[in-house]
Order: C-alpha cells, then sequence, then structure tokens
C-alpha cells in the first residue's frame, strides 16, 4: 500500500508535462481563425468540422472549412474570339464596256496600243475567264468618214485585235464572237456638221469610233 502515492505521483509526473505540452502546442498551432496541424492545415474534430479560434468570424473562413461561406472564384471567361476577317468581295464584272477607239488604236491603225483603255481589257480578260459564261461579243464601230467599205473592214480588223487579246489573256476564242459594222449606229446623230474632212469634224465624231464589249448569259460558277 505503500507504494501506491509513489506510482500516482510518478504517473502525475508523466501526465502533467505532456498535458501541458500539448496545450502550449496547441497554442502555438493556432491561427487567427482556425487551430492548425504542424503542416499549417486546419484541424478538424470527430465530424470532420474545423475547429475554430475565438478569432474565426464568417469573414475570416476558407473554402476548405465553410464552403457555403465562401464564395467559389468565377473564372472569368475568355474574351471571345475576333471574329474572322472576310476578304472583300471582288467587284462585279461589267456586262457590257465601250472603249474609244482612238484610245486604243492610232489614226486607221488596228494594232492595240498602251493606253488606260488598253488596262482596262486586261482586267476585265482577268476577271471574266473565271465566270461561267455563254458568248462575249465584241464590235467595232467608225465614223462617217471614209467610204462603207473601208470603214467596215477597220472596224472588224480592230475587233479582231481586240479578241485576239482577250484570247492571249486566258479568254475561250470559241466564246468570242466579232463583228465590224463600219459607220453605222452613230452616237453623235446629226450633230456633227459639215462634210469636208477637218479637226473640228474629227473631234465631233470621236464617240463614234469605238469598240463595245459585251459578256452574255453570265452566271456563278458554284
Amino acid at each position: 500500500m505503500k507504494n501506491v502515492p509513489t506510482k500516482k505521483l510518478l504517473l502525475s509526473a508523466i501526465i502533467l508535462p505532456l498535458f501541458f505540452s500539448g496545450a502550449v502546442m496547441a497554442q502555438a498551432k493556432k491561427s487567427d481563425a482556425y487551430l492548425v496541424d504542424d503542416r499549417a492545415i486546419p484541424a478538424r474534430n470527430s465530424t470532420n468540422l474545423c475547429w475554430h479560434t475565438t478569432d474565426w468570424t464568417p469573414a475570416k473562413a476558407v473554402y476548405e472549412c465553410e464552403p457555403d461561406l465562401v464564395p467559389k472564384k468565377i473564372v472569368a471567361a475568355p474574351p471571345p474570339a475576333p471574329a474572322p476577317v472576310l476578304a472583300p468581295a471582288p467587284p462585279p464584272v461589267p456586262t457590257k464596256m465601250h472603249f474609244s477607239a482612238d484610245e486604243l488604236f492610232d489614226f486607221d491603225k488596228a494594232v492595240l496600243k498602251h493606253s488606260p483603255s488598253r488596262d482596262q481589257i486586261d482586267e476585265f480578260a482577268a476577271r471574266v475567264k473565271i465566270l461561267n459564261f455563254k458568248s462575249i461579243s465584241v464590235v467595232g464601230y467608225t465614223d462617217r468618214i471614209g467610204s462603207v467599205e473601208y470603214n467596215k473592214s477597220l472596224s472588224l480588223r480592230r475587233a479582231n485585235a481586240v479578241k485576239n487579246h482577250l484570247v492571249t489573256h486566258g479568254v475561250d476564242s470559241s466564246k468570242i464572237h466579232v463583228e465590224g459594222r463600219g459607220k453605222s449606229d452613230p452616237i453623235t446623230g446629226d450633230k456633227c456638221k459639215g462634210i469636208k474632212t477637218s479637226k473640228a469634224l474629227i473631234s465631233c465624231l470621236q464617240p463614234d469610233r469605238r469598240v463595245l464589249v459585251e459578256v452574255d448569259g453570265t452566271r456563278d460558277t458554284k
């Protein structure tokens, strides 16, 4: 019986340091709002709830302990992709074009010369050759000066010169029809007076000297 107090004293000597040591450790592991373990992770009780400190407030809640009190972080949606930049639609091909013969040819000649009108024919050929079309009509005209036969021949040779130029730029020759109408269908009508050739008369009749190019039956290739 004399040994009992001694055993109690020894047991107390062991338990009390552990108790006070644990209290000190628990106090040392307190965070601002939660008790944490040695990994700085909030400690949990037997029901898996985090231990609060006396400083805990809802404003200090953390998501892993109180998910209902902390709103989830909303991840901003990525900005929408920019709309694709569409290539501008090619300009429509004109179905009828008038060219001044004076700009296309030298006087009394049927050889195409370099000029803005010839550049327009080049552009026309580049655009029309990719279309699905029925035919192209090329008609040459002259003014009233000179004989009917000569003017018809000259207008036809000039129409053929335009056709050949279109063909060299890839337009199907079988779809190009040429015609020379000479001095017929004058644009000037009876506006230009006189029968004697002069600079004034030649200048007045200039609109009659022309080449007409017309596309028939254009439609989409799709």
